[in-house]
């Protein structure tokens, strides 16, 4: 009986691996099967998280160097499509500016993938918007960066110009910590 049993669930997981290669195309079903670039990237430079319409979320984490995108992984608690779709996006940040992040959309993902049903496209443009969602944050933390190098180098100035007077200082520190509130900038 237990043979019996072993023997139908083999063919009925055979099948169901046969038809999930044609519905899917050798490239999604060998990415779903060994996905690529999953994990957390403790140290990255910015990271994002989106939920879907379907509920399933990609987080996609985002490691630069030289202004170019040296690590990228995701991960994903969805279905086989948000994993494809997470590891591609991930695989396609690789090498990339900020601005050429942006060119990664939904098709270019899909493209990649060469075969992709249109009732699971919605991981391909989740996974893009995810990618883009992190790029906005590395923007922000890079503007608000520069701007506290930019006030840093201004205090500076100030206390040359005006040497050590502890009056002048703290005049030149009123007024710039007055410049970071009204710019949003955290000291």
């Amino acid at each position: 009986m237990s043979d019996d049993i072993d023997s139908f669930i083999q063919k009925f997981q055979e099948e169901m691996l046969k038809q999930a290669r044609e519905t899917y195309g050798e490239i999604f079903f060998k990415r779903w099967q060994q996905p690529l670039y999953i994990g957390v990237l403790e140290d990255a430079d910015a990271a994002s998280l989106l939920k879907g319409s379907c509920g399933d979320t990609i987080e996609i984490f985002l490691k630069f160097k030289n202004g170019f995108v040296e690590k990228a992984l995701f991960q994903t608690d969805g279905c086989a499509p948000s994993i494809v779709c997470g590891s591609f996006a991930a695989e396609l940040s690789i090498g990339k500016t900020p601005e050429e992040l942006l060119d990664i959309s939904a098709e270019t993902i899909i493209d990649k993938i060469g075969k992709l049903p249109q009732e699971v496209q919605h991981c391909a443009f989740l996974a893009a918007a995810t990618v883009h969602s992190a790029v906005d944050k590395y923007m922000i933390k890079q503007i608000h960066k520069d701007k506290g190098t930019a006030i840093e180098e201004d205090k500076k100035a100030l206390n040359q110009k005006h040497g050590s007077v502890q009056g002048v200082s703290r005049k030149s520190e009123t007024i710039l910590n007055d410049r970071n509130v009204a710019e949003g900038v955290q000291n």
